[in-house]
């Protein structure tokens, strides 16, 4: 019952989100804002991100959600462009898949957890940009990620739902940390003006 009135709100919530992003560079991140570069490369990576969730879709019905392979553009886009793109292209790439592809129930809480990974492995690999640094930022980042739908799984279905999904999701951080965090380190070193981008 929760998850329904909670899916009637879904896409008032994804509104919100984006104009509390814009109003966040806007007001707070004037710099940033002035720059075109950074919605542009935002509204990529969230295409990218929303894209990568869609295509490959395996159903969980304990939990009524689905794995994908959403993460490797969430770390991609947060290695690369920081916690700022990364937190809005994870967060509301995900949750925009959720609310296109039928599961919009989900969108609210994927728009939290998938942000809040984003803003992690953005802020890590940025403060430490070698091998190491992006490695640590991809790992705790796909930990948050598993920890974040197995609290609110267990919350809304209960603890054996809840641990169906585990291996699931533990796939989708590992293959974030494989493709994103290794993609990204690659094009880091090989593209630096690439990744300067937002900080010219």
């Amino acid at each position: 019952m929760e998850f329904e009135i909670i899916e009637i709100y879904a896409k008032l919530i994804l509104t919100l989100a984006v104009l509390v992003y814009l109003a966040y560079i806007s007001i707070i991140k004037k710099e940033e804002f002035k720059k075109a570069q950074i919605v542009a490369i935002s509204a990529i990576m969230t295409a990218l991100v929303t894209v990568a969730t869609i295509v490959i879709r395996i159903p969980t019905p304990p939990t009524r959600g689905y794995i994908n392979l959403g993460d490797t553009m969430v770390m991609l886009s947060s290695v690369l462009f920081g916690p700022l793109v990364g937190a809005f292209a994870g967060g509301f790439g995900s949750a925009l898949a959720d609310a296109i592809t039928g599961y919009a129930h989900w969108a609210p809480f994927t728009l939290i957890i998938k942000g809040l990974e984003g803003l992690i492995v953005g802020y890590i690999a940025h403060r430490r940009e070698d091998f190491t640094g992006i490695l640590i930022g991809t790992i705790i980042g796909g930990f948050i990620m598993v920890l974040g739908y197995f609290l609110v799984q267990v919350f809304f279905y209960g603890y054996p739902n809840a641990m169906v999904e585990v291996p699931g999701n533990m796939l989708q951080a590992v293959s974030g940390i494989i493709v994103g965090g290794g993609l990204g380190y690659t094009i880091k070193k090989r593209y630096p003006d690439m990744v300067s981008l937002i900080e010219a």
